[in-house]
């Protein structure tokens, strides 16, 4: 199977300071995963020749107000870790794009971001739709919170996905491991960034295949 084009997305998660750069709120947590992978030269280099490939291209960050209103007054588990660090919140460098991979003009930012799921509170599905794209890869933070919790709803909403397991990062390699071993191929088809690149340039065919049932 090739990829039209004008039906595929990279669908491009959080690549935001508090998590990309030095200084920001989570960087340290997750600059273990991201050295590793390489992530964000990867991800540099796959949008590169997405958007060469007339790939769509699309931004989904996340953001909060300063007193986090938006979300339960009670928060556990990762939320509370986000407001606990005052992480993410609107208008400030945490939220800006890491520079290489900031929107370019013309590019969709997807706003309304206040969960994990890339679906959950925004017009992501919309946008999609009205645009007809059927094929969508993923790539960003966290792998095995919001990249997974976005691909799952992908998957249930019929759409074809695609995850770069090398354009991802999380809080220890041994959660980004795990959910690229166990996770991944029961909801996307999980490749490389090169393995993509390959098949934008039709050196490659997506052969979609799932996990199943053993």
């Amino acid at each position: 199977m090739s990829l039209n084009p004008s039906e595929t997305a990279i669908v491009l998660i959080e690549f935001q300071n508090d998590f990309t750069t030095e200084g920001g709120i989570f960087h340290g947590a997750v600059k273990g995963v991201m050295d590793a992978t390489d992530m964000l030269n990867n991800a540099a280099e796959t949008v590169k020749e997405a958007r060469e490939a007339g790939i769509n291209v699309i931004h989904v960050p996340i953001s909060f107000t300063d007193d986090y209103h938006e979300v339960t007054p009670n928060p556990y588990g990762i939320m509370k870790g986000v407001v606990d660090n005052g992480a993410f919140k609107k208008n400030t460098w945490g939220t800006e794009f890491a520079e290489p991979l900031a929107p370019l003009s013309g590019e969709i930012v997807i706003e309304g971001k206040r969960s994990f799921c890339g679906f959950a509170s925004t017009n992501l599905d919309f946008v999609l739709r009205s645009r007809g794209i059927k094929n969508i890869a993923l790539a960003g933070y966290l792998t095995n919170c919001c990249v997974e919790s976005t691909m799952r709803t992908a998957y249930d909403k019929g759409y074809n996905v695609i995850s770069l397991t090398d354009c991802c990062a999380t809080l220890s390699q041994e959660e980004h491991d795990n959910a690229i071993k166990n996770d991944f191929p029961m909801f996307s088809q999980p490749m490389t960034h090169t393995d993509f690149i390959a098949i934008l340039k039709n050196e490659a065919a997506l052969d979609l295949k799932g996990k199943g049932y053993e």
